[in-house]
């Protein structure tokens, strides 16, 4: 589903400890089809270049070319000498906010034709005409300025993750998330959200686009600043040098939507590290709408711990995920009531990426980053969530902070809430686990003796089948009677069974009609 064009970083070496797993944007019907709403707008890279690693999930609107601009871009704007060995962390948090910079610009030079041809169109106008008196008059020039406007509107998410001398580092625009897990010495497996949602829901957000001068109530409303549910992405130049035609953005000081980063790390790469995940909104946002849950980044991560006990790849890993969240959205629309219907009619592209560090994949696996000797099963984990990263906004308002000891809060029982009402899919029961959210944002806290437990094994291993002399299961019904009802049976009888019991076509035969010699 990624664009198949050739880019010079097909030349690049692709990170064999990491997978992806994709889905295409889907509308559903009542009659069980379903139709793609446009062309798949996600991409990512994967790579590991001399002693870095580098990864990246790039969500896309209205269009792909930016997506596809960023994802061939980002890597030329790291991996080219920028970083160098005696680089701090404050160093390399720079380069990544660097090359982010470097993007975005690189994006809007690339469009500098395309914006030169729009102003010479629009000169065509006479100033103040109204769009419904311009189509009538200047037919020809209105579709132009259509089809360049398309050109220019797309835009996108970043979420990009180094790893640089045993040290990860993250930088994102937009609501494409990462996480990490980690597991601890009480073997509690730890999901550490690293990225930040740059979202009309989110106080910090709020707070930067109200001093700008908009009007924020009226934001909230629309869950959307122009075209796009994110306040960050790079492209998009209608919400950026051409802020000033959208009503609703026109009051901002300075262009309302930026590319600026929220930029973390580095954290130590050490043994208590599991996975990396990274994910566009279409996963988590789709098990949201199904199930309602309130700790959606732990229910991932427990789906990605059980399929490394089940996969043999980490690209089978990611992509077994995307397929159990795209069924259970689905099973939601098709058995749910009209509120599900509503909410699960459509969802958008999808892609996750997950990068192993010290998790056992299933045995014999070649993808995995322990030694032969890892067992063929996972330890049995408990799953608790910290909080987002800190200190995002220096606000004395800001709404980031972690809560600990707060009761958990079932979500409402669905047809399809696999992971919150009852024995869940993985075996799993929430205890102090806990999902606080401001606004449509969310803050983790857990307490220490919070569990959720992986993986049940409703059979002992010591359990073991007994066998017969001949190495056959002893049998646990006894059909005595019937042998001795059949011996009882004349020949004639056992014959007349035999054809009772042969199985027969619900349909009568068809009967063929001999074939005539054409004269």
């Amino acid at each position: 589903m990624q664009d198949p064009a050739l880019s010079w970083t097909d030349d690049l070496p692709v990170c064999r400890l990491s997978g992806v797993g994709l889905s295409t944007n889907q509308i559903y019907r009542e009659d069980g089809n379903r139709r793609e709403a446009h062309d798949f707008e996600d991409r990512n890279f994967h790579f590991r270049h001399d002693s870095c690693f580098l990864y990246g999930v790039f969500d896309g609107h209205n269009g792909a070319r930016v997506a596809d601009f960023a994802a061939q871009r980002m890597p030329a704007e790291l991996l080219l000498g920028q970083l160098q060995p005696n680089f701090t962390d404050g160093d390399v948090k720079e380069a990544l906010r660097q090359a982010f910079i470097g993007v975005e610009k690189g994006y809007f030079e690339s469009m500098d034709v395309i914006l030169a041809k729009r102003s010479i169109y629009l000169d065509h106008l006479p100033e103040g005409i109204s769009d419904y008196e311009a189509y009538h008059k200047y037919p020809d020039v209105m579709s132009r300025l259509e089809d360049l406007d398309k050109e220019i509107s797309g835009g996108t998410t970043a979420t990009v993750v180094l790893v640089y001398n045993s040290r990860l580092y993250v930088a994102n625009v937009g609501d494409t998330r990462a996480f990490l897990c980690k597991t601890g010495a009480d073997g509690v497996l730890r999901v550490i959200q690293l990225s930040y949602d740059h979202t009309i829901s989110d106080p910090g957000e709020q707070t930067r686009l109200q001093q700008l001068g908009l009007d924020i109530n009226t934001l909230k409303v629309l869950r959307k600043v122009g075209n796009s549910d994110c306040t960050r992405c790079i492209g998009d130049y209608h919400m950026k040098g051409g802020y000033k035609d959208n009503i609703l953005l026109s009051p901002a000081k300075v262009e309302p939507v930026i590319a600026d980063p929220f930029v973390d790390g580095g954290m130590e790469i050490d043994s208590s590290c599991a996975f990396l995940v990274i994910m566009s909104d279409g996963l988590y946002q789709a098990l949201t709408d199904a199930t309602g849950t309130e700790t959606v980044n732990g229910d991932i991560a427990k789906m990605v711990a059980q399929e490394f006990s089940q996969q043999t790849t980490l690209t089978g890993v990611a992509q077994a995920v995307v397929d159990r969240v795209v069924r259970i959205h689905h099973d939601t629309f098709m058995t749910g009531n009209e509120a599900h219907k509503t909410l699960c009619q459509k969802r958008d592209d999808i892609t996750l990426l997950v990068r192993n560090f010290n998790y056992p994949l299933s045995v014999h696996s070649p993808s995995s980053a322990r030694s032969i000797s890892s067992p063929s099963q996972p330890p049995s984990h408990s799953i608790s969530q910290v909080g987002f990263p800190q200190n995002v906004y220096n606000t004395p308002d800001s709404n980031r902070q972690r809560t600990s000891d707060s009761p958990v809060t079932s979500s409402p029982s669905t047809p399809t809430n696999y992971l919150l009402s009852g024995p869940n899919l993985l075996g799993a029961t929430d205890t102090n686990s806990t999902d606080t959210r401001t606004n449509g944002s969310s803050t983790y806290s857990t307490n220490s003796s919070g569990e959720m437990q992986l993986f049940s094994h409703p059979q002992s291993q010591n359990d073991k089948l007994e066998l017969d002399a001949d190495g056959k299961v002893k049998a646990y019904v006894s059909f005595s009677e019937w042998y001795a009802s059949m011996e009882s049976f004349t020949e004639e009888m056992k014959d007349n069974l035999c054809k009772e019991l042969m199985p027969k076509s619900a349909y009568d035969p068809i009967q063929e009609e001999p074939l005539t010699e054409h004269q």
